[in-house]
């Protein structure tokens, strides 16, 4: 059993793929995606959870990881796992 993974992204955001790659390498298959450019209430939901603009913003459980970078790093720092699999 994997922690649910929520990721707020865009269409065409090459780091919103990137961070999709590496949960699906990880075993996450299950990623609920919020689309902020098709819906602007969304990412003003995005903006007030997290206190940032940029996409992708991802959530493991009730955890907010950040985008892309901080999910790289979490992961070689070896505490993504771990996340995961709570």
């Amino acid at each position: 059993m994997t922690a649910k993974v929520l990721m707020y992204c865009t269409a065409v955001c090459p780091f919103c793929v990137r961070a999709e790659q590496l949960l699906n390498r990880k075993g996450v298959t299950a990623i609920e995606k919020i689309r902020v450019d098709l819906d602007p209430v969304q990412r003003e939901e995005m903006m007030a959870r997290t206190g940032r603009r940029s996409v992708p913003q991802i959530f493991v459980g009730d955890t907010h990881v950040g985008g892309f970078d901080d999910l790289a790093a979490l992961d070689q720092a070896g505490r993504l796992d771990p996340l995961l699999a709570a």
